[in-house]
């Protein structure tokens, strides 16, 4: 199986976070652009800081390498203007894809009308401009009953609030690949987890981030039905080279 056409090759540290300076860590994603192009990989997942210098570099190879960028990251708590501003700012400089991280801990508490309203709003403006949204949902942040639960409502309201020609464009997603877990539990994507996604996201297409180590764990997530990954050693795992930690 040819995995090079599901993965989005993701780098979202921040300088900060990374000990980088910025013009290092745009090197590190020009660098993550040039590794997509020359691998056939999908996608590049990178911060909405890096996407217009990123857009200019595919633009001059000629490469048909989309671009996508996270939204309300890494914690989902932000206001819906402030995600809203944050994407229309991405789509500005030239983004594809957008994964929102979808206030879980709103969800958490009940607050389901600002959930709703987020994602409505949200991908309505993904949608008006051609563009694909993807809803993380932080699966390590939540029990089974919640992972079903959430992934159902998200699929409903999808349902309820947009063309079906246009429900392909919207992606449930597992995880941010921030998320601090206790005890060495896993912060990504699990079989379980995905399997329950699977189970409940309807006519929504999935996508599994994170804790993808082996091609041969890609092609199970694939065969179980995820359209795609999310990985930060994309290159390594089309070449089934060691990947140790991480995204």
């Amino acid at each position: 199986m040819k995995i090079n056409s599901y993965l989005d090759s993701t780098y979202l540290k921040t300088p900060a976070q990374s000990g980088l300076s910025e013009e290092e860590t745009l090197k590190i994603v020009i660098d993550l652009a040039q590794e997509a192009i020359d691998n056939d990989i999908f996608a590049v997942m990178i911060r909405p800081d890096y996407v217009k210098p990123v857009r200019t570099f595919l633009t001059e190879k000629n490469a048909n390498v989309v671009i996508g960028t996270v939204i309300g990251f890494h914690e989902g708590t932000y206001s819906i203007e402030y995600k809203l501003a944050e994407a229309k700012k991405a789509i500005e400089d030239g983004v594809d894809e957008l994964d929102f991280v979808i206030n879980y801990e709103a969800y958490k508490s009940g607050e389901l009308e600002l959930v709703k309203k987020e994602f409505v709003q949200c991908t309505q403006l993904c949608l008006e401009h051609g563009k694909i949204a993807k809803w993380i949902i932080e699966i390590a942040a939540l029990t089974d009953n919640q992972i079903a639960d959430i992934t159902n409502k998200i699929a409903t309201w999808a349902e309820e609030s947009f063309k079906d020609e246009d429900l392909e464009k919207i992606f449930v997603k597992s995880s941010t690949g921030f998320y601090q877990t206790e005890g060495g539990k896993p912060n990504g994507a699990t079989v379980e987890g995905i399997q329950i996604m699977l189970a409940n996201a309807g006519k929504l297409p999935v996508k599994a981030a994170g804790g993808v180590r082996t091609p041969e764990e890609a092609e199970n997530m694939i065969n179980m039905g995820v359209k795609r990954i999310g990985t930060s050693s994309a290159k390594a795992l089309i070449k089934n080279e060691n990947i140790s930690g991480g995204y």
